[in-house]
């Protein structure tokens, strides 16, 4: 009841205040007369022919997303003297309900002005609570600032906060851009805080209709022109100069497939890594090809895979009506990341430590929930780390990128021999460089994060040189770009041997006689001293790198 009282209150000291100084030829007037007619000299009304009658009433609610100006260079108040910025972009909720004055509509309202102070990125943002009257027949639009309490505003606010639009602008400003520990919605920590205390904020704009060659699809699209002024409470001149503002409504269903799109992307990326991860896991199906992966490689990528699956996953609980779309994005991380990933970090952990199968199931059992303890630890560290610092998330994405580094070093230590197919390598250096160039590089994305071009670029030759290294050590060797001199030295499996000592000249591998009057490459030598041939001993030290008769440990070849 308090609520239509203040709303009637309004709608009565608006509408005098309008009708006694409105004159339709003259276009908007000012909603308080000034020295200057700023309404007369910048905001003439469009009077166009098809828009004299018969008169239709326009719903405008909507998100209007469009820029701010000052009229001025710069900002020349002495109140808000941190209004640095001279241009910037904003974005308005607006919401309109019919009342009992024919051709009125009241309206509430929340505008967030972007890109405000320079000293302070992550404060740039400054909210702001309009109510006002739109006169649909004039197609004019007048607000004034709302100072009330929060939660005054009751269903319409309600409205406006679940916006999918809205809710997917928070969700990635406090992931993407901005500390969730500062949250700039909450007026006190902004410092424009006390606006509404000393300063009376007037919003007048008129509402045309964008023509059907710039809508997008079938609804109607509006856009808004208009001034916005913030005489002083005190008559001590104004909080800040005069505002140039324009905005066009934003087609929730070209926003909404967009958002539909990028989880079909993200659905059919997790589709392709699960293919290349069946492949690697083929080509290393032996405990030896096993041993050669780096088990941080392949957990590195698990915990980007759960990251991703929680982001999803919580994008879609706070958007429910694309709760459907997020789920099946998260559904797929999830797929790879716990059953795929999470199988194979198990089989390359089982294959390094080959003396601890034939122990009993207590240590086993034991080992594994070492290894669980430290990766989920680390996953949830991990979350912490991320929190702390948020605002160096983008040089923390480009650490998270750089999975391929400990498969390099460990090539490097152990020499190892083709451990990754050239697939795997390219496969999954491209699908994971897929959705940070969305999100950071594509300029019409529905985060609505700006680019970052030289984030993008160097993000793509991180990975891209890492990759590089990998196909050259599959090809060419894992240690090919270090100096021979510095190498250590390596056993030789074709070293001679003295003829007249007295060795089985049997492969006990394939049971043939070898040939031992003439050294060639045909025949290996262990450092045990047992003759194998060449093709024999290479197909067995690829499933076990252990001596086929004495079972002792054998070096890289």
């Amino acid at each position: 009841m308090g609520l239509k009282v203040k709303e009637f209150g309004v709608l009565l000291g608006l509408l005098w205040f309008l009708f006694s100084n409105f004159q339709p030829v003259a276009g908007l007037r000012p909603l308080r007369e000034r020295a200057r007619s700023w309404g007369d000299e910048w905001l003439v009304a469009r009077k166009d022919e098809n828009e004299l009658g018969p008169f239709s009433a326009w719903n405008i609610t909507g998100t209007y997303r469009g820029v701010w100006r000052f009229l001025q260079s710069s900002n020349t108040s002495f109140r808000f003297p941190d209004f640095k910025k001279s241009s910037g972009n904003s974005v308005l909720e607006l919401i309109t309900r019919p009342t009992k004055i024919n051709g009125v509509h009241y309206v509430q309202g929340v505008m967030i002005f972007h890109d405000v102070f320079d000293n302070e990125p992550e404060v740039g943002r400054v909210q702001i609570r309009v109510e006002g009257v739109y006169i649909w027949p004039f197609r004019q639009l007048r607000m004034v600032a709302n100072s009330g309490k929060e939660g005054e505003f009751g269903q319409e606010e309600d409205y406006i906060l679940s916006n999918p639009y809205h809710l997917l602008g928070v969700f990635s400003s406090q992931v993407f851009q901005e500390s969730p520990r500062d949250k700039i919605w909450k007026s006190k920590q902004s410092p424009i805080s006390d606006m509404d205390k000393h300063c009376n904020v007037e919003i007048s704009a008129q509402i045309s209709r964008v023509s059907s060659t710039q809508s997008d699809g079938d609804h109607d699209r509006y856009y808004m022109e208009g001034l916005m002024e913030s005489p002083s409470a005190d008559d001590d001149g104004d909080c800040f100069s005069p505002m140039l503002m324009n905005a066009t409504s934003v087609n929730i269903e070209v926003y909404y497939n967009k958002a539909v799109n990028y989880t079909l992307m993200v659905t059919f990326i997790s589709f392709l890594q699960v293919l290349l991860l069946i492949r690697q896991m083929e080509h290393s199906n032996t405990q030896s090809g096993a041993a050669k992966v780096s088990i941080l490689m392949i957990g590195q990528q698990a915990i980007m895979d759960a990251y991703l699956c929680l982001l999803h996953l919580t994008a879609g609980i706070l958007v429910e009506s694309l709760f459907n779309a997020f789920a099946t994005a998260a559904f797929f991380k999830f797929v790879v990341f716990s059953i795929f990933e999470m199988r194979y970090l198990l089989a390359i952990w089982k294959a390094s430590r080959p003396m601890n199968n034939g122990e009993g199931w207590e240590a086993m059992r034991r080992e594994l929930s070492v290894l669980y303890s430290r990766f989920y630890g680390i996953l949830l560290g991990g979350i912490l780390i991320m929190y702390e610092f948020h605002r160096y998330l983008r040089p923390i994405l480009l650490l998270l990128h750089s999975f391929w580094i400990p498969q390099i070093v460990t090539n490097i230590v152990r020499d190892s021999r083709k451990p990754l197919h050239p697939h795997y390598i390219l496969g999954m250096s491209l699908t994971r460089l897929a959705i940070p160039l969305y999100v950071f590089g594509c300029p019409h994305n529905f985060m609505r994060i700006e680019p970052d071009k030289n984030w993008c670029i160097s993000l793509g030759l991180l990975v891209g040189f890492q990759a590089a290294i990998l196909i050259l050590q599959h090809y060419l060797g894992s240690r090919w770009f270090i100096p021979r001199q510095i190498l250590p030295e390596k056993y030789c499996y074709f070293r001679r041997v003295d003829q007249e000592s007295n060795h089985a000249t049997d492969c006990v591998i394939c049971m043939t006689a070898i040939d031992l009057t003439h050294h060639s490459n045909d025949c290996m030598v262990t450092p045990c001293d047992h003759f194998f041939h060449s093709g024999c001993l290479q197909r067995w030290m690829d499933i076990k790198m252990e001596c086929p008769t004495c079972r002792r440990s054998l070096p890289p070849a």
